[in-house]
């Protein structure tokens, strides 16, 4: 079963903050990567492979433009199962969010999903998104609604099943309220530094005062 992963990233600026952000889509089955192509083409192809490594792209968001770049290392390396963890090492360092995608009709790409969201969760605290793909081909499912339900719980993410062949809205709905989502974060966290940061410029500047008064 080969392993697929999406390294996107987010080059805008988030309002007034010189902050890039920066997002990691994990996609877990061989054809998943039909929800990523869904997103950024508004097109539906189901057998797709890619052999490009990099593809740059802009993405319009709440009236601005985002600079994306979709980095592919299946475009040149082999990926399976036993290298997961190695391959998702270093994104897992630097990015903002994450996107596991599994395929409903395969229980494997569920078993490969659950590990990576789990790897993901040891290494990081950062937005997180679990979605079961092929919600169209219900005769053929293998993985039922309240395990991927479960699954989310367990790691405290969203959930939610989606069919990338029929529904290109509830597609870019799940993106743009995640990366929303990262972008509230980068905000809350870049907030927390400045009043952080003032209140030792505060407590500074009553130490060196504050001595020179009980001095005189």
């Amino acid at each position: 079963m080969s392993i697929w992963y999406y390294t996107v990233y987010y080059t805008g600026f988030v309002s007034s903050l010189h902050v890039p952000l920066t997002l990691v889509i994990c996609l877990t089955v061989m054809f998943s990567p039909a929800v990523l192509v869904r997103f950024l083409t508004k097109r539906f192809i189901g057998e797709y492979a890619s052999t490009i490594p990099y593809t740059t792209l802009r993405c319009p968001l709440a009236g601005k433009q985002l600079n994306l770049q979709i980095f592919d290392p299946c475009s040149q390396l082999p990926c399976c199962s036993g290298s997961s963890r190695c391959i998702l090492e270093e994104p897992v360092n630097w990015a903002d969010g994450f996107v596991v995608v599994y395929d409903i009709s395969d229980q494997m790409s569920f078993l490969h999903a659950k590990i990576i969201l789990r790897q993901i969760k040891e290494a990081r605290q950062e937005s997180l998104l679990l979605v079961g793909n092929k919600r169209d081909l219900c005769n053929a499912r293998e993985v039922r609604e309240e395990e991927g339900q479960f699954l989310a719980q367990e790691e405290h993410c969203p959930f939610q099943e989606v069919s990338a062949a029929e529904d290109y809205l509830e597609i870019s709905n799940l993106f743009t309220k995640l990366i929303r989502h990262v972008m509230e974060n980068l905000k809350y966290r870049a907030d927390r530094r400045r009043y952080s940061g003032s209140k030792s410029m505060a407590k500074l500047i009553h130490n060196v005062f504050g001595k020179r008064r009980k001095s005189v």
